[in-house]
């Protein structure tokens, strides 16, 4: 990625790389994480940190639209 174009997360005092975008809908009482793509504009840049911690008002849904991560499955040596 050119380092002119790389995007930093929103919160205060972070300068990790964004990974996720931050959106929502007050009507709906809904916020969404998406995958960083192209820049929303009413949208919020994360860095996986905190958008892991993101948490919303009571009331308010949270739909994390990010693939979920693949993680290594144990396995077991035998001996």
């Amino acid at each position: 990625m050119d380092a002119s174009r790389v995007r930093l997360c929103a919160r205060n005092g972070c300068d990790a790389h964004a990974a996720a975008t931050l959106t929502y809908n007050y009507g709906r009482r809904i916020a969404w994480l998406d995958v960083l793509d192209e820049p929303e504009p009413a949208g919020h840049d994360l860095c996986a940190v905190h958008a892991d911690r993101v948490r919303v008002p009571l009331g308010w849904a949270r739909e994390d639209r990010r693939a979920p991560a693949v993680r290594p499955v144990p396995t077991r040596i035998a001996v």
